[in-house]
Formats: C-alpha cells, sequence, structure tokens
C-alpha cells in the first residue's frame, strides 16, 4: 500500500503546482481538501476495471469514484452478475468492491458537470498510467462513455479507436490495446488491456439509458460467468 499512497500523494503534488478547475464548493461542502485526489475505489488484484470521466458531487461526498445515480447502476449490475440477486442498499453494494476497480480519466470533480479539458486530462494522464499498469493487476476495461473511451486512444495505432466507435456493434465488441507507463524511476512498463465500451449510463443520455442494464450485464456475464 505504500507505493500506491506514494502515487497518491504525488498526484497532490502536481494539483497544488499550478490551478486547474476545481469544484471547490462541492469540495467545501463535503469537508474535503480539493487537492486530494479520489482516484479509485475497489480492488487492485481484481481483473475488470470500470472507467469513468470524472467525479460527481456523490463521489466527492463519499470519497468514491462511481457512486452517484451512474455509477449506482453500474454497482447493481455488478452485485446482480456477482451474488444473483438483487442489493438492498447502497451499503451491501460495496460488496461489489472486492471485485472491480473503479476509477476515472481525472482524480477531481471539474466545476459544474462539464468535462475536463483535454489538457488537464494531458497532465494527470501519467499518474492514470501509472496506477493502470504497475498498480492495477487486471486487463479488462469497461469504459463509460465516449470520453473514457477516448482517453485510451494514444494506446492504439492512430484512428484505431475512431474507427471502432463508429462500428454498430461496439456496445458489444472488443478493442485490445497496449498501455504504456513510466514509472518514478523513469522504467518504461506495458500492459495488453481488452477495451469494452459501454455508453455513459446517465439520463440525459436518452438513447442508451434505457438499455444500458442489459448491455453493461452482457458485458458482466462475458467476464464472470
Amino acid at each position: 500500500m505504500l507505493e500506491i499512497k506514494t502515487l497518491i500523494d504525488e498526484i497532490q503534488e502536481e494539483a497544488k503546482r499550478a490551478e486547474f478547475p476545481l469544484d471547490e464548493p462541492i469540495y467545501q461542502k463535503a469537508g474535503a481538501e480539493p487537492t486530494q485526489p479520489i482516484l479509485y475505489a475497489g480492488n487492485l488484484e481484481s481483473q475488470l476495471c470500470v472507467f469513468g470521466r470524472d467525479l460527481g458531487k456523490d463521489e466527492v461526498a463519499n470519497r468514491q469514484p462511481l457512486y452517484g445515480a451512474a455509477g449506482s447502476l453500474v454497482r447493481k449490475g455488478l452485485y446482480r452478475t456477482l451474488f444473483n440477486s438483487e442489493a438492498r442498499d447502497k451499503t451491501e453494494l460495496e460488496k461489489v468492491l472486492d471485485q472491480v476497480l473503479l476509477t476515472n480519466t481525472v482524480p477531481y470533480k471539474p466545476p459544474g458537470n462539464k468535462a475536463y479539458s483535454t489538457a488537464v486530462k494531458q497532465r494527470f494522464r501519467p499518474y492514470i498510467e501509472r496506477f493502470l499498469v504497475c498498480h492495477w493487476q487486471g486487463d479488462r476495461i469497461i469504459t463509460l462513455g465516449n470520453d473514457a473511451f477516448d482517453w485510451f486512444s494514444p494506446y492504439a495505432p492512430k484512428g484505431t479507436l475512431k474507427e471502432f466507435f463508429q462500428r454498430g456493434d461496439r456496445y458489444s465488441s472488443s478493442q485490445p490495446i497496449t498501455l504504456c507507463a513510466t514509472d518514478s524511476q523513469g522504467n518504461l512498463h506495458q500492459r495488453p488491456i481488452t477495451l469494452l465500451p459501454l455508453p455513459h449510463p446517465s439520463p440525459l443520455n436518452q438513447r442508451y439509458y434505457a438499455q444500458f442494464p442489459q448491455l453493461l450485464q452482457q458485458r458482466l456475464n462475458a467476464i464472470f460467468q
């Protein structure tokens, strides 16, 4: 755990180095330090990672990625698959964290509901790379929404992910990539990963919101059953 704490400390140092958009009122309401990253929840030894865009107010309040309405849909689907029953409450949903890792493109909450700029994502990319390659032990990533999927574009030949995303079967097919990261000593590490994209489970995503539970279930069945 010392190593992951070191990475979290380095992320906070980077956040303090120069200003970037932070939803400070939400952090203040939650009694949380805005520059303290909320990097992940779950098990670093799990085979599956669920990768979202960034934090919301519920995530800040509870110090966990994917805790709010959209995240609860993901957690409920995981619980249903893993335990073949419905969770009674959010406390019971916590059981899924033994078998999944939850994280985001940036471990902070932007003001409002706007995605972080490419510049902010690039600024924190080396840390997210190192987290996924050097700390997490799995090899399958479910991405939630376009921003989360696009984050992985640098790890495939140019245009590969864009071409994949134009396919009609993108939410049932998979895309292999090779994640790369440089550790704190400057050593390069690589890991083959399979991306399993899904639409973002937001009520604002009218095209796919109703379909999301079934699409998620199909992904999870292929992984856990």
